[in-house]
């Protein structure tokens, strides 16, 4: 009993000295030069603090980086783990369902709940805290500054280093995939609350499974898609950074961005639809931004990019602007702060550099004309697959046919296959003759078909027609040439 009240008194004592200390603390620093403290004392209490305390604190705040302003992925799969772990033991929790959605969503209250979290037998402590009243600058000055903070024992620090956080970013991903709804960002050039991308709910029901074209290639994408997905090791074994660009060409109508739908609903991957006419605040430094800005486990989209901006004929033509008008022209877009996106700005954010800041990511290109595009941007490594979206073929019509009518079999198939055989119509043609006009008829299928076999016919015609009219100014352009020949050999 006696070595009791001595080992109280012990602590008492150590309690006392502490208190001391603190108070001594306190008063040096409200009367002592700035400089002066940190030097000295400093050094000395935070000593103190480090073996009075065995805790340990990490803080994962909700934006990163000096310079770039670039949101921390770290901190949003951290918040998904979080949000799966202590839904189960939470107390306090709310609860929405947003916009376009019919989920509910459960979250974590911010700053009124510790979540507590086991692992390999430690436990752990998370808490959301406001990384502005501990004296860290903020980032917009209307947005907090928002932190998710690890506390553990000391003892686990090397659980928590070696193991532990790779555990929380993994699940974290896991979450992300399995619960949240796939969105479409765009970069409109309108910053709003610092953010470069702004976003709508993506629910386009386009699949694999609809996509109207041969089913051999469509198992070839879907293959590669897999393969990518699991390939991260892989990757890092071969240095390579964890990306794969798909380049998407064929005429209008033939349905390239329904397939970047179908990838996107495939993989589960949000979608970032990059405007390159709106990046026209810092040129090349603004596309670097976006690139850092946005997800792992995303698509970027760069549709009709032959159509977008002049990347095509900057190496085959030169500009007949004199240098004086040259000069005028770029002193003018500095003084709006105007810069176009170059061709090697483009190059460098779809391979070089900064390419390798996030993983898992897609870079599809769409365009309707691939011969304009310059050799160096489509080349394998940039864009490694290249998938031609051609005219609608007679399997890809049955597809439509089951999607459209519900069908498998009709008397009219075969007149439709020896038509689509000899012309040529985009599957976006096909499905427009294929939509009945109204359901609750009996014979829509009979209307359907028979305006898809018009349609067939007139563009058999056109297409008779044209090469009729291009044969006839053939014949004539060699007339002229042998005329201008014979008039050569006269004179």
């Amino acid at each position: 009993m006696g070595d009791l009240w001595s080992m109280g008194d012990h602590w008492t004592t150590i309690g006392t000295c502490l208190g001391s200390i603190m108070f001594l603390y306190t008063m040096i620093e409200r009367y002592s030069p700035h400089g002066l403290l940190h030097k000295h004392v400093d050094k000395y209490m935070q000593r103190i603090l480090r073996f009075t305390n065995p805790s340990v604190q990490i803080s994962i705040d909700e934006y990163s980086g000096h310079v770039m302003d670039q949101k921390n992925q770290s901190y949003t799969y951290t918040e998904a783990y979080l949000s799966d772990v202590g839904m189960k033991s939470a107390m306090q929790i709310k609860a929405h369902t947003p916009k376009n959605s019919q989920k509910l969503v459960l979250e974590m209250v911010d700053y009124e709940m510790t979540i507590t979290d086991q692992y390999h037998g430690a436990t752990f402590w998370w808490m959301l805290t406001n990384a502005n009243e501990i004296g860290k600058p903020r980032r917009y000055d209307n947005v907090n500054q928002r932190a998710l903070t690890l506390t553990f024992h000391k003892r686990y620090r090397d659980i928590v280093l070696d193991m532990y956080l790779d555990h929380v970013m993994e699940k974290g991903k896991e979450v992300l995939a399995k619960n949240q709804q796939r969105r479409l960002y765009t970069n409109s050039g309108e910053y709003y609350h610092g953010e470069m991308w702004s976003h709508v709910v993506f629910n386009h029901p386009a699949t694999f499974d609809t996509l109207a074209m041969d089913n051999a290639k469509k198992e070839d994408i879907m293959e590669d898609l897999i393969a990518f997905s699991k390939a991260r090791d892989y990757y890092a074994k071969i240095g390579k950074a964890w990306k794969r660009g798909y380049l998407l060409y064929g005429p209008p109508g033939t349905g390239k961005s329904t397939m970047i739908a179908a990838i996107s609903k495939f993989m589960n991957y949000d979608i970032y639809d990059l405007e390159l006419k709106s990046v026209k605040r810092a040129g090349n430094t603004e596309l670097r931004k976006l690139l850092l800005e946005t997800s792992d486990r995303s698509i970027i989209v760069i549709e009709d990019i032959d159509c977008t901006l002049a990347l095509t004929d900057k190496r085959k033509t030169k500009k007949k602007t004199s240098s004086k008008e040259q000069s005028y022209q770029q002193k003018m877009a500095e003084m709006h702060g105007d810069q176009d996106v170059t061709l090697s700005g483009l190059l460098n954010f779809i391979d070089g550099l900064w390419s390798s800041t996030g993983g898992e990511r897609l870079i599809i290109i769409t365009t309707n004309h691939v011969e304009k595009l310059d050799p160096a941007l489509i080349r394998r490594g940039r864009m490694d697959m290249h998938i031609e979206l051609g005219y609608c073929s007679f399997e890809g019509f049955k597809i439509f046919a089951k999607n459209y009518l519900n069908i498998d079999d009709h008397p009219l198939f075969e007149t439709i296959r020896c038509l689509i055989n000899e012309t040529q119509i985009t599957p976006a043609d096909v499905a427009e003759n294929l939509m009945p006009k109204a359901v609750n008829g009996d014979d829509y299928s009979d209307v359907c078909l028979g305006n898809l076999i018009s349609a067939l016919e007139k563009a058999k015609e056109n297409a008779r027609l044209k090469a009729e009219k291009q044969s006839g100014e053939e014949e004539e352009s060699e007339e002229e040439e042998e005329d201008e020949g014979e008039d050569e050999d006269e004179y």
